[in-house]
């Protein structure tokens, strides 16, 4: 019987009661956070993607996750943790500290627009679409 449903064009769960159903497994993916850097004057571009639910680390050291090889950036010098609404920036005792959007703060959470300055290297939050 129920071959002769889904043929006609009628979900197979029809008539189901809603605990015998299986959820969907497609899951859909939040956008990537973005942070984008163009000064083309005197640095190549850089980007770093961050998926929802992800933690980075930002610096000049190899055992980082994000490598900034920049004047002024501390070896292990911010974090980074991406949740689904803000991209949340907190600093990790560095030297020169972390500004968005041109103040020093220890910890922020950034939204699309927002600008993070670690070291000399300023960078523009953004999502992927």
């Amino acid at each position: 019987m129920r071959e002769r449903v889904e043929r006609a064009g009628i979900p197979s769960n029809y008539g189901r009661h809603p605990a015998e159903v299986q959820p969907s497994r497609g899951k859909m993916s939040a956008p990537m956070w973005l942070l984008q850097h163009t000064d083309s004057d005197t640095d190549p571009s850089i980007t770093f993607r961050l998926s929802p639910g992800s933690i980075k680390t930002i610096g000049r050291s190899p055992s980082v996750e994000l490598t900034l090889d920049a004047a002024l950036v501390s070896r292990i010098h911010c974090r980074l943790e991406a949740h689904d609404e803000t991209l949340e920036v907190v600093d990790l005792d560095s030297t020169n500290g972390v500004y968005v959007n041109g103040e020093r703060l220890a910890r922020a959470h950034m939204i699309p627009g927002d600008r993070l300055k670690v070291g000399r290297v300023e960078f523009v939050v953004g999502r992927s679409a």
